[in-house]
């Protein structure tokens, strides 16, 4: 991550694009039928979800603590939802206890563009977070962040804090609708897709917002999560 960024370098990193391919807020938020829509799918599959995967969490727990027996179990951050409200995400925790601690030192290796942190060979991660993050089951805690209504199924990948803040006007448009558990980003190569197309992938997700296209990159997570696309 760029930490030195300065607020104009923010601008000059995507010209033209803030004046020619902006979204409407009012667009979304008229959208009435479908945002009814997905809630009550949100409801109904993260109840399912977190029902039906109760045993798989039991297992990871299980591995966690033969590994890291003093650490947590699950790991909560702050990050920004829709409108740039902040909530605590869950997941399973994948790193070292210290991994805040040391990411600072780690920062000069990113290998990501934009404000995003991303390392491939990441010492932080533990044996197990190896396995949990390639087959994105890190993730499946926050189906709890659904059922309580900060997150959807499907959405934006939900950003950090300090990752907001480096945002430009245009890169803020993905933060008018609720984050997701997954979304077209990860489904078109995650972590070998850049941080300015991940911008475009959320925009072009905003502007054709339907039911019919969040069941589809639902099954789409799926098969990635049997055979993984990139992550790390």
């Amino acid at each position: 991550m760029r930490g030195n960024i300065q607020s104009s370098s923010k601008l000059e990193r995507v010209p033209n694009k803030i004046t020619s391919s902006t979204i409407s807020p009012d667009v979304v938020e008229k959208k009435y039928f479908y945002r009814f829509i997905k809630r009550l799918v949100d409801i109904i599959g993260s109840s399912v979800g977190l029902i039906l995967l109760s045993p798989l969490f039991l297992i990871v727990a299980i591995l966690m603590k033969k590994e890291e027996p003093k650490g947590p179990i699950f790991f909560s951050q702050i990050r920004v939802s829709k409108n740039e409200k902040q909530f605590k995400i869950y997941k399973f925790r994948s790193m070292c206890i210290d991994a805040e601690e040391k990411l600072a030192d780690l920062l000069k290796h990113n290998e990501i563009e934009g404000a995003m942190f991303k390392m491939k060979d990441d010492p932080r991660v533990t044996k197990i977070g190896k396995f949990i993050r390639k087959t994105s089951i890190d993730e499946l805690p926050q189906l709890w962040n659904v059922l309580k209504g900060d997150m959807s199924l499907v959405g934006p990948r939900p950003p950090l804090l300090r990752e907001v803040a480096e945002y430009t006007t245009y890169d803020k448009q993905r933060l008018l609708v609720k984050p997701g558990c997954t979304g077209l980003w990860q489904v078109s190569g995650r972590n070998e897709v850049g941080f300015d197309e991940m911008v475009e992938l959320d925009i072009r997700y905003i502007k054709t917002l339907s039911i019919s296209n969040d069941i589809k990159i639902i099954f789409k997570t799926i098969i990635i999560m049997i055979k993984p696309n990139g992550a790390y």
